[in-house]
């Protein structure tokens, strides 16, 4: 699972305002937060860098030390 919503959410921004700042549809950003969907690297890179983290930061702590 992606941390998108809690870095989204700690900035006050609704997924409208993550895709208007992302160039990523607000539907996907949806399904992403859901679980329904897995991004590409490139839309990673285009979510890290609307929220001005890494990669590594979107991804979950848990997923990372399996």
């Amino acid at each position: 699972m992606l941390k998108i919503r809690k870095l989204r959410t700690a900035k006050e921004w609704s997924q409208m305002e993550l895709s208007r700042r992302s160039g990523v549809s607000q539907s996907f950003i949806n399904d992403l937060e859901a679980g329904n969907k897995q991004p590409t690297i490139t839309t990673l890179r285009k979510l890290a860098d609307a929220l001005g983290v890494s990669v590594a930061d979107l991804l979950d702590e848990e997923q990372q030390s399996a």
